[in-house]
């Protein structure tokens, strides 16, 4: 994943059409963050930025963060624990390996898409959207 390749080619317009898209169907939650940092840890980072973009208050704790940091090229999905008690960690591993096929081939903004409509589809198997569900996290990429 190099870094100025990524940023070059993100298409950040239609992965926040691919946000909507995959919450239509969902009362769940899916963002997007974007790291301009060196980091060690994608997962740690992802938590970090979890909870400063306040995807634990979800009514349903369903949201779901897709974190990338192209300057160390790394990665993570996490969900919160809502989602987690539902799927568990083999959805995780299956999804990350899909957009890893995705990255490798520098495929960067379809990785992300492909990542956000795969957590959309398991969000709605769980947690369907409902009749007066109302968006509880702005539908949008974060950054650093």
């Amino acid at each position: 994943m190099n870094a100025k390749a990524f940023f070059k080619q993100l298409r950040h317009d239609d992965i926040v059409a691919a946000i909507r898209e995959a919450e239509r169907k969902t009362s769940g939650e899916i963002r997007v963050f974007i790291s301009h940092k060196k980091i060690q840890s994608a997962v740690a980072a992802a938590q970090a930025a979890f909870a400063h973009l306040g995807m634990a208050i979800t009514s349903e704790r369903n949201g779901v963060l897709i974190f990338v940091s192209p300057r160390t090229q790394k990665f993570a999905v996490i969900g919160d624990a809502g989602v987690h008690n539902r799927c568990g960690d083999e959805f995780w591993q299956s999804l990350a390996a899909e957009m890893t096929g995705h990255f490798k081939r520098s495929e960067f903004s379809q990785g992300i898409i492909h990542g956000v409509h795969k957590a959309g589809e398991l969000l709605a198997q769980h947690f369907p959207h409902r009749r007066g569900d109302r968006n509880e996290l702005p539908n949008r990429i974060a950054h650093d």
